[in-house]
């Protein structure tokens, strides 16, 4: 591979640049939030719905509860997906429990008592950034479904304590890269994804020596660059 200084990213992007973002809010009647994000040439439909009641292990805690569900639409990708029905693979287990556990960080909970919220993310095409950019578009439909209770006079209080928003960021020739997409998660040696609040705290780190290990420097130069992209990420959502 050439020298990080002569690699030139497939879109002509610069090295610490966000793909082209488009947020296209409400996007459907029925939810109570709902968001067409496209990240680059990743599209997702992000939706919220609200329904009373919490599951039972909340019962009488005078708290409410946020849960996430993922799918890859068939035709996202080349070759089509096979539809997951009542067996989920491993992967899209493991995305879902990473957006739900990232947006419950960004919810004070006692104050969506006895409420229930499901955020639905389906891919409608996917070139890279699927996880994060549905963490990323969750918040943004989920911000609207609290501002919906509280419109409706459902809640007193806005229940959202921080803004989150996530970012991947990889390694090439040692040089930290912003925002992959598809062609280059193949291309990277390590491969990360950050999730932080609107506070600049880290909610989730998932870093991976795809084919090399990493410094600590280069750790932390990884999550500079991701602090800068998710900081533009976050200025759109709010």
């Amino acid at each position: 591979m050439s020298n990080s200084s002569d690699f030139q990213r497939p879109d002509g992007r610069a090295w610490d640049q966000l793909r082209p973002i488009h947020l296209q809010q409400p996007f459907t009647k029925a939810p109570a939030g709902s968001v067409l994000a496209k990240f680059g040439d990743t599209q997702l439909i992000c939706t919220v719905s609200i329904d009373e009641g919490v599951p039972k292990f909340l019962m009488g805690s005078n708290q409410g509860w946020l849960t996430a569900e993922y799918r890859m639409l068939p035709a996202s990708t080349i070759p089509r997906q096979q539809r997951e029905f009542a067996k989920l693979s491993g992967r899209t287990q493991e995305i879902q429990r990473l957006i739900g556990r990232s947006l419950r960080a960004a919810l004070d909970m006692t104050a969506i008592a006895n409420y229930t919220f499901t955020v639905d993310i389906d891919v409608l095409q996917a070139d890279g950034g699927t996880r994060t950019g549905g963490i990323t578009g969750g918040f943004i439909a989920l911000k609207a479904a609290c501002d919906r209770l509280m419109a409706e006079g459902k809640i007193e209080r806005s229940p959202i304590r921080n803004a989150v928003a996530a970012v991947s960021v990889g390694l090439i020739d040692g040089k930290p890269i912003l925002d992959l997409n598809y062609q280059e998660d193949l291309a990277v040696s390590v491969d990360m994804n950050v999730v932080m609040d609107s506070t600049g705290k880290l909610v989730e780190v998932q870093g991976t020596g795809e084919s090399d290990t990493f410094s600590r420097s280069q750790l932390d130069q990884m999550l500079d660059v991701a602090d800068k992209g998710i900081k533009e990420l976050l200025a759109l959502s709010c």
